[in-house]
């Protein structure tokens, strides 16, 4: 099912100064309201002033803690890359086989994405809006350009162990498993619930492991 992609909802609270609460458990807030502003609105069109009352807070207490939306889109990128990429690239690292570090990155993936499926939207509109807006996303920030070298390792290493042919092309099956990781992203983020991502998740590891038809010659 689709999500509403073009209006935040609306304040609970009026205006006034932030809730007594500690100045890093405001900014998480923040950011929280931020993913889901940036997500559902893109880059341009996201204000301040959405992001405050998505975070129930002032457009002020927004300014204060972050001096431009574009310290604060890279805080959120950074924050979001942390908790779904690099967290699927250590898990997939201590696995052995090609399919089993896909699987493993799928499945931080979805871990993350059962705890805030604001995170696996706002890494699919953080890849479109570095298409619009290149000075937007560093190189240590790129989440496309990570996941690819996450990828071409693992792929390069099945090769190398004799997992996959030597005549494999690299580049284009890189670039295959790339398409459907991101493509996975965008069903997480927008599409399926978490229970459709799963299945979804499980018949791409059958079908990798061969066991989900028989072929023949």
């Amino acid at each position: 099912m689709w999500h509403n992609l073009t209006v935040p909802h609306t304040a609970s609270r009026g205006p006034g100064r932030p809730p007594a609460a500690k100045a890093a458990e405001t900014r998480e807030r923040i950011i929280q309201a931020a993913r889901e502003v940036f997500s559902e609105l893109g880059y341009d069109a996201a204000t301040f002033q959405a992001i405050a009352i998505r975070a129930d807070l002032t457009r002020p207490a927004i300014n204060h803690y972050f001096a431009s939306k574009h310290v604060l889109w890279r805080e959120v990128v950074e924050q979001t890359n942390a908790a779904v990429v690099n967290a699927g690239k250590a898990r997939a690292q201590s696995e052995t086989s090609l399919l089993n570090r896909l699987s493993a990155y799928f499945t931080a993936a979805m871990q993350a994405e059962a705890e805030d499926r604001s995170a696996a939207a706002f890494l699919v509109t953080s890849v479109l809006e570095s298409q619009r807006h290149p000075e937007l996303i560093g190189d240590d920030q790129d989440a496309l350009k990570s996941s690819r070298e996450f990828v071409g390792w693992a792929v390069n290493d099945a090769i190398q162990r004799g997992e996959l042919s030597t005549d494999a092309e690299v580049d284009s099956l890189v670039e295959m498993l790339v398409a459907v990781m991101w493509g996975m992203g965008f069903y997480a983020g927008f599409v399926g619930t978490h229970e459709e991502l799963k299945a979804v998740v499980r018949q791409f590891e059958l079908l990798m492991a061969n066991k989900l038809w028989s072929l023949q010659d």
